[in-house]
């Protein structure tokens, strides 16, 4: 009878209320990926603004988006408001995106991408919330592996329909066209709650910020692990940034930036393949192997771009390298703090997952950018190969831990 039952969970666990959150991600993805390819040459090109105002906008939206995942968390915890904000966030993030294009001013631009923003960020754990009440949680690795694959995807596809676009309608209008991806992505979030099962009735959360709690216990742990390893995940920009200063001697700077490019689609490429197979894995075995996985990945990829091999075919392997860690990582995470939260508090954990991420590659990032300017970025990438040794060896003993809990409850 056992035997049947995992057969039955392995066959259904790619159900319509996962593939409507995949579609999300996917669709959603493609519809801001659109606007974010194309707004440096707006900001600049059409509306004459500097190149710091860019940095600035970029800056300000990055930053009210880490702080509305923090508060989307706690808005998650009661489901019914869970589903609301998820579609009002795709809703809003679609419209304000695609108004960008109609922007007349640079602080109209600014204004716009931060409430698009803010409500990308509120949207994120509502969606990850909803997703675990979709599948049991003997199948979260392959439903949240889906789920970050499409999101890869969409991040391939919608600079791609954005370079397309551009030629054919023009800037402005290539940036109010990504409206449309983004409203049938809110379109699939309703499809996917209409086949998630109703919750059961009980009294409507409060919406209070709860860290403490979501810290006890195992997922308390593994959020040390998760904190560490987001403090040596830089923005893959870096990557991109030292690929084509590799490249540079013998070409010009517009071809060195092509083939950096190329290799950070292989990066991307990689990521979006080892995503299910990963949560296949974690499902099976013990999730906390495959972020440990994903960080020695990243130890490895670090350590070659530290090397600095100048040549294209010699530097994709390091690029390779980081996007199967990144996608391992992304899966993993998701997937333990679904099963290891408690269900009342799971808006918050994803809040608090998605505040610790965006929080620990703003710190990567900086501190790897200073080392890059001061010293060199074989010092930069040397630095993130010993952060990510340091997650290696704490997911390394909470894994031992697991093994010996699960020893003793046989």
């Amino acid at each position: 009878m056992a035997t049947t039952e995992a057969a039955d969970v392995e066959a259904q666990w790619f159900g319509r209320g996962v593939a409507g959150i995949g579609g999300a991600s996917f669709l959603a993805d493609v519809g801001h990926e659109m606007p974010t390819a194309l707004l440096p040459s707006l900001l600049t090109s059409t509306l004459g603004a500097p190149a710091s105002a860019l940095g600035v906008i970029e800056g300000v939206s990055d930053a009210l988006a880490g702080v509305a995942r923090f508060g989307g968390g706690a808005l998650a915890d009661d489901p019914p408001r869970r589903r609301a904000v998820a579609v009002g966030g795709y809703t809003t993030t679609a419209v304000l995106s695609a108004g960008i294009g109609a922007a007349t001013a640079p602080w109209q631009v600014g204004l716009l991408r931060a409430g698009a923003w803010t409500a990308r960020g509120l949207r994120v754990p509502a969606r990850n919330a909803l997703l675990a009440d979709i599948v049991p949680a003997s199948v979260y690795g392959r439903a949240y592996g889906f789920e970050r694959a499409m999101d890869n995807l969409g991040a391939i596809i919608g600079p791609l329909l954005a370079i397309g676009l551009v030629g054919a309608v023009g800037v402005r209008w290539a940036i109010g066209l990504s409206v449309i991806p983004g409203l049938l992505a809110a379109l699939a979030i309703v499809y996917a709650i209409r086949h998630t099962t109703t919750p059961t009735q009980r009294d409507r959360q409060p919406i209070r910020v709860r860290v403490r709690p979501v810290l006890q216990g195992q997922l308390g742990r593994l959020m040390t692990g998760i904190t560490v390893f987001e403090l040596g995940n830089c923005a893959a920009t870096l990557l991109i940034l030292r690929a084509t200063e590799l490249f540079q001697p013998g070409r010009t700077n517009d071809h060195a930036t092509q083939l950096a490019l190329v290799l950070y689609l292989a990066y991307t490429l990689a990521a979006t393949l080892i995503s299910v197979p990963a949560g296949r894995h974690g499902d099976r075995h013990n999730p906390t192997l495959v972020l440990l996985a994903g960080a020695a990945f990243f130890v490895a990829a670090y350590l070659w771009f530290a090397a600095g091999p100048a040549g294209v075919a010699a530097l994709a392997p390091a690029f390779v390298l980081a996007g199967l860690g990144v996608g391992c990582v992304e899966t993993a995470e998701h997937a333990t703090v679904a099963t290891h939260a408690p269900t009342p508090l799971r808006g918050s954990a994803f809040g608090l997952l998605a505040v610790t991420q965006s929080a620990g590659n703003l710190a990567a990032s900086a501190i790897a950018g200073i080392l890059w300017t001061t010293i060199s970025p074989t010092a930069a990438f040397i630095f993130l190969a010993a952060t990510m040794t340091a997650a290696t060896g704490t997911f390394a003993i909470v894994a031992k831990h697991d093994t010996a809990a699960e020893a003793e409850s046989a």
